[in-house]
């Protein structure tokens, strides 16, 4: 280790420490010398609770996922609510959609299916640089639309190497520098676009499925065709600006590779072979769990109406996201592989590279989404907000969108997620704003932090390179954090409420707080 990595852990170690002691003081003092509703105390304890959550899930100072299980501790030691409530809400619907996905995921890299994936797009367009640098962007954000971020980073970041030591090669070191670093920010800013796009895209997305759920507990569900129907444009947005501002800083249109072609992917893509046996599967296997997500509900396209395939049964409304991913990925269990010594195409030693670590993060998240609510500080943050309702949708929605996109380059975006959602969903009632305008952008800005090293796992995998400066992730990242956050305002203020079906300006019923 360096000394400037040495000195960074230094520093980093003495924050946690810090933080391990005052963040409990901090919430002792609260409880002590604030009250925040009189005659209510679960009011004041649960606000406690959440700024002791606060500020370790902000430092890190314990890991993230065991800050997580404070509700489980405080929450019936201080009157909140019991047990047996708050256990329950750590396994749930929306953690069976992770689990299910996940592990259809860990299938695809398992038999390396999402190689053969990104290698094939990438010979589709070809070998200029900004079509090397566009197919890149393509592979990568297909692919982290269904597994995670972090893992789609990874799986990429050897093709990528692998492209700029064969152009060094060829064109020399100087000559690549700059187009080094943009296919670098390409493939981490293409993991967290990606993921965008659909609800087993990236933690964040999951998460305001079920405190929205749990704040909004009439509302309607939040689907998996839904909510592609109004993320996806987003993220093609969004993967087009990045596309074209990395061509503009760091790929002049003049610039050709000389004595490049195609043979480098083509090489890479040949030594994979014929897709096997168990490839077939796991793709057969990918397709079919994602058409079923996306055919569950019937789907309104204004005259016509396509019904969905869970109105075969006599009980549509038992059928969720999670029940298909769950079917899925249980198929793959069953399943014979052809590969000698390996017995199925999923075995149980893959179960154990799930990120559990995740799922106790969301359980924490939903516990205190609940705490928000059962114990009334939504409806006291509903109180002390009822001057945000003088803000045009907007320009609340831009507001948001920014603190969403600047908080999360603090910690992490779930965590960034969970903390702002319930306070978002008084904010919607305080304002008699429509809730899906204020929560749903806020979810995607979440993902959107494109500055710094440490905003997200993307980032750091990149900047380990070596080969970036923070300056030059600093100065892209900044342009695109402050356009994500118009085109995410604009974009989710025109379909939200042709994709839901509502009147953006109507204050729905079921987000009347009772």
């Amino acid at each position: 280790m360096d000394e400037s990595s040495a000195d960074l852990s230094e520093k980093s170690d003495l924050v946690s420490t810090l933080a391990i002691i005052v963040g409990p003081v901090l919430s002792i003092l609260f409880l002590l010398f604030i009250d925040l509703d009189p005659g209510h105390p679960a009011v004041t304890r649960t606000a406690a609770v959440a700024l002791l959550m606060a500020i370790w899930w902000i430092t890190e100072a314990v890991p993230l996922a065991i800050t997580s299980l404070l509700p489980v501790i405080l929450f019936p030691t201080l009157g909140v609510m019991s047990g047996g409530v708050v256990a329950p809400l750590y396994f749930n619907d929306v953690i069976f959609l992770f689990i299910g996905g996940f592990l259809v995921a860990i299938a695809m890299q398992r038999w390396g299916l999402h190689k053969r994936i990104a290698l094939r797009t990438l010979l589709w367009f070809g070998i200029h640089p900004r079509r090397i640098l566009l197919g890149l962007m393509v592979a990568t954000a297909f692919i982290s639309m269904w597994i995670s971020n972090t893992a789609t980073t990874m799986m990429m970041l050897p093709i990528v190497m692998a492209i700029i030591l064969n152009l060094e090669e060829v064109v020399g070191k100087a000559a690549v520098k700059k187009y080094a670093v943009a296919i670098l920010l390409a493939i981490a800013y293409s993991s967290s676009i990606g993921g965008i796009a659909t609800l087993v895209g990236t933690p964040p997305n999951m998460a305001f499925v079920k405190i929205f759920s749990i704040t909004f507990p009439s509302a309607p569900t939040i689907s998996f065709t839904k909510w592609m129907l109004v993320a996806f444009p987003c993220s093609v947005a969004l993967l087009i600006f990045v596309w074209w501002l990395l061509g503009l800083l760091y790929c002049p249109r003049k610039w050709k590779l000389e004595g490049v072609d195609s043979s480098l992917f083509r090489k890479q893509y040949e030594e994979l072979g014929r897709l096997t046996f168990e490839e077939k599967i796991v793709l057969a296997d990918f397709v079919i769990l994602a058409l079923l997500w996306l055919s569950r509900e019937p789907l309104n396209l204004g005259s016509i109406t396509l019904p969905g395939w869970s109105q075969l049964f006599a009980r549509p409304e038992l059928l969720d996201d999670g029940t298909v991913a769950i079917t899925l990925s249980f198929l793959l269990f069953l399943i014979p592989a052809k590969k000698p010594g390996v017995s199925r195409i999923m075995d149980w030693n893959a179960v154990a590279k799930l990120p559990w670590g995740i799922v106790l993060l969301f359980g924490g998240g939903f516990a205190l989404a609940s705490g928000f609510k059962e114990s009334g500080l939504t409806l006291w943050f509903c109180e002390r907000l009822q001057g945000a309702g003088s803000l045009h949708p907007l320009v609340l929605m831009a507001v948001v969108c920014t603190v969403s996109t600047f908080l999360s380059a603090l910690t992490s975006n779930t965590a960034t997620t969970q903390m702002l959602l319930p306070i978002l969903g008084s904010l919607a009632i305080a304002s008699r704003v429509h809730p899906l305008l204020l929560m749903i952008p806020a979810t995607i800005s979440c993902s959107c932090d494109f500055m710094l090293p440490a905003g997200t796992p993307p980032n750091a995998i990149v900047f380990g390179t070596g080969r970036l400066r923070i300056f030059d992730m600093a100065k892209t990242g900044f342009i695109i954090d402050w356009c994500s956050i118009v085109i995410v305002t604009i974009i989710m203020y025109l379909l939200v409420g042709p994709v839901f079906g509502i009147d953006i300006t109507q204050f729905p019923d079921w987000a009347i707080a009772k």
